[in-house]
């Protein structure tokens, strides 16, 4: 909310709180409401964060700090100053204001106090960026990207981001049946100027949760791209939660969004080519120094008559396995064929589920193991190296 009857001050900082809370609703009012008004505002709808205006009227100002102080506690009050005054500035947070801002204002200022905000909201701090990473082609990781973003809305997530950024082989939009002219190429080429009446064009949108797609021509993916934190920081404050689809983990780009990551979801398959492959894939990470702590090893369709079972994986890869998911081919082609999510009751859904339990800290069944003998012999091929 803003409370400002001052329009050129208004003018001034509404662009900054669009770039800097981008798709957060603004409620504007350019009065002083008395405090039956103010009650009532505060009574329909909780306000997280408010900047009132003290240059206009120093008294009705001040004195509208104090009562949104009391009957809002929570909320974080930024009182909108005309010059760098000990005694008012002393004043105003005497009376109730969490922050300050000096006019002119700049994003300079306003970045710390949205800062604040963030990480004192209900979800104790920005959104949590979960990137999906294939150890090789064909292991399903797309697959399991498009479908875990439909999964935060099961937590109350009500602004959820699913995110191609395989500049060159991305498969999100023929996964979903979505068509866009933007990507996140365009995203990038933005980053200055990005907002949320902007974004909105950028992004299509999926069952209830905002997409942005891989470029449709790879050939637009030729420049070099390698620092993806404009749009990581951008999505960070917009979303609750952003799944990220990513194509060769051997790209700079590819590592440079990991790294900016909460979790980063490695997905093979149990079969000997793609454990290998895993194992390559790990070694690289550890290389280009991302925490292993973050990584959450899947093993996607799973089939315990082909390949080994998790016992043997975790001794050859000294990893733990996070998430096992089955193999359930008809359930997959049916969803693919639709443009839809693939069933929660389905043996992919249910995994899938436990998968999004166990990432956002949930209790969850751990799989059964079965035992095998054939860890040897994949802790023998993987170690003969790359």
């Amino acid at each position: 909310m803003i409370i400002c009857p001052d329009r050129r001050l208004l003018g001034d900082l509404a662009p900054l709180i669009s770039q800097g809370l981008p798709l957060a609703p603004v409620v504007e009012l350019t009065h002083y409401p008395d405090r039956r008004s103010l009650m009532g505002m505060i009574g329909a709808k909780p306000v997280s964060l408010c900047f009132v205006d003290i240059v206009s009227n120093k008294d009705l100002g001040t004195g509208l700090v104090t009562d949104l102080a009391a009957m809002s506690p929570s909320t974080v009050i930024v009182a909108m100053l005309g010059s760098n005054d000990p005694d008012l500035i002393l004043k105003v947070l005497r009376q109730g204001a969490t922050e300050f801002l000096l006019y002119p204002f700049a994003a300079e200022q306003l970045r710390p106090v949205l800062a604040r905000l963030v990480s004192s909201g209900p979800g104790g701090g920005a959104a949590k960026v979960i990137s999906v990473l294939p150890v090789k082609g064909a292991c399903g990781a797309s697959t399991i990207a498009s479908n875990l973003a439909y999964q935060w809305k099961r937590f109350g997530a009500k602004r959820t981001l699913l995110a191609d950024f395989d500049p060159v082989t991305g498969t999100i939009s023929f996964l979903l049946k979505l068509k866009s002219n933007y990507s996140f190429l365009d995203a990038l080429s933005r980053a200055g100027t990005l907002d949320g009446d902007l974004w909105k064009g950028l992004v299509s949108t999926s069952n209830g949760i905002d997409v942005l797609l891989s470029p449709e021509n790879p050939t637009d993916a030729g420049q070099d791209i390698s620092d993806p934190t404009p749009v990581m920081d951008f999505v960070r404050y917009a979303y609750e939660y952003v799944t990220i689809d990513l194509g060769s983990p051997y790209t700079r780009w590819s590592i440079a969004v990991a790294a900016q990551s909460d979790d980063v979801v490695l997905v093979s398959t149990n079969e000997l080519p793609a454990l290998r492959a895993a194992q390559r894939v790990l070694a690289h990470l550890d290389k280009s120094g991302i925490d292993r702590g973050k990584i959450r090893l899947v093993i996607n369709r799973f089939n315990p008559e082909v390949g080994l079972n998790q016992d043997a994986i975790e001794t050859a890869l000294r990893c733990s396995v996070f998430q096992m998911i089955p193999s359930d081919y008809d359930s997959v082609q049916r969803a693919l064929v639709d443009g839809k999510p693939i069933s929660p009751g389905s043996g992919f859904g249910k995994s899938l589920g436990a998968l999004a339990d166990n990432l956002s800290g949930k209790k969850s069944e751990a799989p059964q193991k079965k035992k095998s003998g054939w860890g040897s012999l994949l802790t023998s091929l993987v170690s003969r190296g790359a």
